[in-house]
């Protein structure tokens, strides 16, 4: 168990230590990484970490992922605590580099509106129903699919970054969300990326267990969780 907690803290320290980190870096060359090399980090951040640590703890990398997964039936309920607090400790030290390596920004990547709350709620609930539907989907069947989920997730992920991001900051991963709006101070729609997430990752669940003659449904109780 301490090992697949340390693989979930560090995929998740290297997802928004890079991912957070280029929208930082954008801000502070005035556009130098642009909104797509922003949705292209996020992206291959992620599929490099599933191809690191994913053997080890499933590289779920995000509270919503992980609760889903246990609402599914394929993660067990004790282990949703630990590896959600240890997904959030990866955050937290990540957005605590950034602040001391650029203590004057203002956000640190912090996720907000560009404009009404209820617009990037549906959005985040829909980008996160979309991506936990390609987990479940690409995680589960022949070997074949496992090899190549990494590819799939982390494209899945710089696709709605690159065309959503700049209205929800498509953080479809309420840890992601957290750390650095705690640390930067910037509260106020927090709520937001913490509820839409995990609603849409659930609402996914359904879908999947919709799907007739799929692999995905029923969910065996050996499958993998991502790639592992």
């Amino acid at each position: 168990m301490r090992k697949k907690l340390t693989a979930e803290c560090l995929g998740t320290f290297a997802l928004v230590f890079a991912g957070t980190g280029a929208i930082v870096v954008n801000d502070v060359t005035s556009g130098g990484i642009a909104q797509a090399g922003i949705a292209i980090t996020f992206g291959l951040v992620v599929m490099a970490m599933i191809y690191a640590v994913g053997d080890i703890s499933g590289a779920h990398f995000n509270p919503a992922v992980t609760s889903a997964f246990w609402f599914s039936g394929r993660f067990s309920g004790r282990q949703v605590f630990p590896y959600i607090l240890a997904q959030c400790l990866g955050a937290f030290m990540a957005s605590g580099v950034l602040h001391f390596l650029f203590p004057t920004h203002p956000t640190l990547g912090t996720t907000s509106p560009a404009g009404t709350d209820s617009q990037s709620f549906v959005l985040e609930l829909i980008l996160t129903f979309l991506l936990m539907f390609v987990i479940l989907n690409v995680s589960t069947g022949a070997k074949e699919k496992g090899i190549t989920a990494g590819i799939a997730i982390g494209a899945v992920i710089a696709l709605e970054a690159m065309f959503a991001g700049k209205i929800c900051g498509a953080s479809m991963n309420p840890a992601r969300s957290l750390a650095p709006a705690i640390v930067s101070g910037h509260l106020d729609h927090l709520w937001i990326y913490l509820t839409a997430p995990v609603a849409g990752a659930w609402l996914a669940v359904f879908a999947c267990r919709g799907c007739q003659d799929s692999a995905c449904c029923p969910f065996p109780s050996n499958s993998r969780s991502i790639c592992n």
